[in-house]
C-alpha cells in the first residue's frame, strides 16, 4: 500500500562522544520496578564531563522516586550511531520502548509507534512550540515528539568587520556581497564561509533557499527543489560570491565543521551558524555578533530549524508506563534544564517563555526568536532520508565553476518525486 506523508519541513543536532556509554556498563537502571522500560537517547556532550548521561541519570532517578513500580534503563549513543542502532534493534524485533532520534516517518508508516495523543496529556501536547510539533506530524497524527531544537543565525566577527570599515552586519544579499568585497580587500582570507560539503549541506542549502523565498516543500508538503526561487539563490551564490573569491575555495568539499573551525581561528568573517558555535567562538577568543540571515531584498523571513524526536514503540506494549515517563520528561523544569545544559532551544512554550524572559539566557535569544517561524526539514516523509543523502552529494555542484543550479536542482526534484511515489 502506498503511504504518503505530508507536513511542514523539519531534522538533527550536536556532536557526540565516540563511545557508547552503555557498553561501559553505565546504563541507568532502577533496582526495583514491576515494569522496566528501555530508552535509547542521543549524546549531546563532547566529553565525559558534559555527557547527556548525567542529565538522564538524574531525571530517571527523580522519576523513579515518584514511580517505584517503573524502572527505566537508558543507553546513550553518539549522533552518528544512534539511528542505526535503533534501526537494527527494530529490524531484529527488539525495539526499545522509547528512542530519541533524528527521524520517525519510516516507523510511523509501518505502524510501529504510539501517537502523541496516546501518550501525553492534553496540556502537554498543547505546550509544544507549534512550528516544531507540526513537523512531527504525519497523516494528521503526531508520532514525533520534539525533544530539542535549534535554529541557524548569521554569525560575524566584529573585529574583522570593523577593520574593513563595516559598522553593522548585512541584511540583504547585496550588502553581504559588498561587505565580503570590503573584507577581502582588508586581507580576510574567507569573507563568507559556505559549507556545502557532505556533512550537513542540507542546512546551508535550506538557509539560502529560504532567504530567496523558496524551500524544500510547498504548503501542502510537495517537494519543490527546483523552484525558481531556489535556482535563483544558487545562481547568485555561484556568480556573486564563489566566482568572485568571496567564499572558501571549494564549497562542495567544505563541511560545517571545517567552516566552524575556520571561524574560530579568525579566518572566516561571516557564516550561518548553530548555537554550539557560540561556546567554541568564545573559547577561541572571537568577539562575535549574531543577526538574522540576510535575504534577497531584506532580512530572511525564516531560517532553518532542526529538531530531534522522541519516539515510543508499540512492540513491548508498555503504553501506560511510557506515558507516565514522557509526561514527566516534558515538564517545564526538565525541558528547560536540558536546553540550558547544551545551548539548545526548548520545544515547549512554557520553557521557551521562561528562557526568553531570563536575562541569563540572553546569548540564545537570537536563536529563540527564530524558532517559532523556522522551517524544518520534511522529516514527516519516508522519502526524506534518501533525499538527504542526495542533497549532501549533489547540492555543492550548483556553485562550483561551471555548475548549473537549474540542472542540478531539476535532477534532485525528479529523484525526489520518484522516491516519494515509491514509498
Amino acid at each position: 500500500m502506498q503511504r504518503r506523508f505530508f507536513g511542514p519541513i523539519a531534522a538533527g543536532l550536536s556532536a557526540g562522544l565516540v563511545l557508547t556509554l552503555s557498553a561501559c556498563g553505565e546504563s541507568a537502571t532502577a533496582e526495583s520496578g514491576d515494569v522496566q522500560l528501555k530508552l535509547i537517547v542521543t549524546e549531546y556532550g563532547d566529553r565525559s564531563g558534559t555527557s547527556s548521561k548525567r542529565y538522564w541519570d538524574q531525571l530517571i532517578g527523580e522519576f523513579q522516586f515518584e514511580h517505584p513500580d517503573i524502572a527505566v534503563d537508558v543507553d546513550v549513543y553518539p549522533r552518528g550511531e544512534v539511528d542505526r542502532k535503533v534501526a537494527d534493534l527494530v529490524k531484529a524485533g527488539k525495539a526499545p520502548d522509547m528512542a530519541q532520534i533524528a527521524t520517525y516517518a519510516d516507523y510511523a508508516a509501518k505502524d510501529k509507534l504510539y501517537s502523541a495523543d496516546e501518550l501525553l496529556s492534553i496540556p502537554a501536547q498543547a505546550d509544544f512550540v507549534r512550528a516544531v510539533s507540526e513537523a512531527g506530524t504525519a497523516n494528521r497524527k503526531q508520532y514525533g515528539l520534539p525533544f530539542t531544537a535549534s535554529t541557524r543565525v548569521f554569525f560575524y566577527n566584529k573585529k574583522l568587520l570593523k577593520q574593513a570599515g563595516i559598522d553593522s552586519p548585512p541584511k540583504t544579499w547585496d550588502e553581504l556581497r559588498a561587505d565580503a568585497v570590503a573584507l577581502k580587500q582588508s586581507g580576510v582570507q574567507t569573507p563568507y564561509g559556505l559549507p556545502l560539503g557532505p556533512e550537513e549541506a542540507q542546512a546551508e542549502a535550506l538557509n539560502w533557499m529560504l532567504s530567496a523565498g523558496g524551500g524544500y516543500t510547498d504548503n501542502i508538503g510537495s517537494y519543490t527543489f527546483d523552484a525558481p526561487e531556489n535556482i535563483r539563490a544558487f545562481e547568485w551564490l555561484r556568480d556573486e560570491m564563489v566566482a568572485k573569491g568571496l567564499t572558501n575555495a571549494s564549497p562542495a568539499k567544505t563541511d560545517r565543521q571545517d567552516a566552524y573551525d575556520a571561524f574560530v581561528r579568525g579566518e572566516v568573517a561571516m557564516l550561518n551558524g548553530h548555537p554550539t558555535l557560540m561556546q567554541r567562538a568564545l573559547e577561541g577568543g572571537i568577539d562575535f555578533g549574531m543577526a538574522p540571515l540576510p535575504g534577497r531584498e531584506k532580512q530572511s523571513a525564516a531560517t532553518t530549524g532542526v529538531a530531534d524526536w522522541m519516539t515510543a514503540f508499540k512492540e513491548n506494549g508498555n503504553r501506560e508506563q511510557i506515558s507516565a515517563f514522557l509526561n514527566f520528561v516534558y515538564e517545564k523544569k526538565n525541558v528547560l534544564k536540558f536546553a540550558e545544559q547544551y545551548d539548545l532551544l526548548p520545544v515547549t512554550n512554557s520553557a521557551f517563555d521562561a528562557m526568553r524572559a531570563d536575562e541569563s539566557h540572553k546569548n540564545v535569544w537570537e536563536f529563540l526568536d527564530q524558532l517559532r517561524t523556522a522551517q524544518l526539514y520534511p522529516v514527516d516523509k519516508v522519502s526524506w532520508a534518501p533525499m538527504v543523502r542526495t542533497l549532501r552529494e549533489q547540492i555543492g555542484g550548483t556553485v562550483e565553476r561551471g555548475g548549473n543550479p537549474g540542472s542540478v536542482l531539476q535532477a534532485i526534484q525528479r529523484e525526489a518525486e520518484a522516491t516519494e511515489n515509491a514509498t
